[in-house]
């Protein structure tokens, strides 16, 4: 089989694909998809200017959200020209360099993610088992460390998968199985060895899809202990509530990261619709349910909306 690199003369590009089975109805299906990434920017940009107006949220807990929300916004620019061109002006290809910029955002802001979920674990532990040391353990110096080894950790994290997979030849067949480009897809084109992309890749799934995910059950272990130990039933119920929000934010992001995860690795021949809807599933549900989460849940939150989208009238 004829193979290319990113150094051959002629152009290299890869072919996306939309939703199998439905080419036909892409205008329509693009309905929807506009309306999930209008949500995912317009709920995200208002939790950030929320935070950023209001000095009553200029605290840890909020501090880590609006980096939740400058990650998701991240996820979904990545996605969204890709997306949309393909849905609208069908336009499925897409440049070497291009894709693999692509491959490197949407993969960096996914690990972030997953790394903003783990600090908002151990600011809930902090509030809730110590308390009177809250405020001296979670500085404005210590979240901004905190955030720079966010940035730190997912940019070493993703660069070498990058740089293993781009030294590769890839064959003349360049067709992917989704409308980005995502690394498990795009090192099924490859017609070298992947064998120590694959051990990288395994390396990295038990760095941040497993450690993670276990460090913030650890978290929640040690939350557990502390709200079971207190006397009063209302203090439980209030602890928990402040917990909830991120709860159901880890289960959004982690359910479809494990559930693609598995597709890819278990389930190679099932039908291509599965494989698009899960990683339609994995990119969409974070950023767009995450704002509404936040604001449903977070009293502070949905009143700083409320007076960020009313005010002018009031006035």
């Amino acid at each position: 089989m004829s193979e290319v690199t990113n150094t051959t003369k002629e152009p290299f590009y890869f072919i996306l694909m939309g939703i199998p089975g439905f080419e036909a109805s892409h205008i329509w299906i693009s309905i929807p998809f506009c309306c999930l990434y209008t949500i995912s920017i317009m709920g995200n940009t208002i939790i950030l200017t929320v935070i950023r107006t209001e000095p009553a949220l200029h605290q840890p807990m909020h501090l880590f959200l609006s980096m939740l929300a400058l990650t998701d916004l991240g996820l979904t620019l990545t996605t969204l020209p890709t997306v949309m061109q393909l849905l609208w002006f069908n336009i499925r290809k897409i440049s070497f360099e291009a894709c693999f910029a692509q491959f490197f955002f949407l993969h960096g802001f996914s690990f972030m993610e997953s790394s903003v979920l783990l600090a908002m674990s151990f600011d809930r532990y902090v509030a809730i088992c110590h308390p009177l040391h809250y405020a001296t353990i979670l500085t404005r110096e210590v979240i901004g460390r905190i955030g720079l080894a966010v940035i730190c950790r997912c940019v070493l994290a993703v660069l070498p998968s990058l740089f293993l997979l781009k030294r590769l030849p890839f064959c003349r067949s360049h067709l992917l199985s989704h409308s980005y480009c995502l690394h498990q897809d795009m090192i099924r084109l490859v017609c070298g060895d992947i064998r120590f992309n694959s051990w990288y890749g395994f390396a990295l799934v038990l760095l941040i899809i497993v450690m993670d995910p276990l460090l913030i059950v650890l978290s929640y272990s040690l939350i557990l202990k502390s709200i079971l130990g207190t006397a009063r039933w209302t203090e439980r119920l209030r602890a928990l509530n402040n917990c909830l929000s991120h709860i159901l934010a880890v289960l959004v992001l982690y359910v479809p990261m494990v559930g693609l995860s598995m597709t890819h690795r278990f389930a190679k021949h099932a039908s291509p619709l599965v494989h698009s809807v899960m990683a339609n599933t994995y990119l969409l549900a974070p950023p767009v349910m995450n704002p509404i989460i936040y604001s449903v849940k977070t009293k502070q939150i949905r009143q700083g909306m409320f007076r960020l989208l009313f005010q002018r009238k009031v006035h």
